[in-house]
């Protein structure tokens, strides 16, 4: 049986994994804020979703800006294995 499920090239995973992860890291942030702040609504749902997507809109930009200057400046304190010893 064929696999019918699509497959991205792995070059697409530098932007892939911020978006999944910026997506689901502002969805549960708003939630959470707004469920603290404002409590629960009949307009919750509604609400919340704007709030998610103006989070995301500023997260997912953000995340890609700030991620490899987090690793760069983690390459500092972190002492990757030796590549010849094995």
């Amino acid at each position: 049986m064929k696999n019918i499920v699509p497959k991205f090239h792995a070059k697409h995973l530098n932007w892939l994994m911020p978006l999944i992860l910026s997506g689901i890291m502002s969805g549960a942030i708003s939630c959470f804020n707004l469920l603290l702040n404002k409590g629960w609504s009949n307009q919750f749902i509604s609400v919340w979703l704007h709030a998610w997507s103006m989070s995301w809109l500023m997260a997912f930009p953000l995340i890609l800006v700030v991620l490899p200057l987090v690793r760069k400046f983690l390459m500092r304190f972190v002492q990757m294995p030796n590549q010849s010893a094995k």
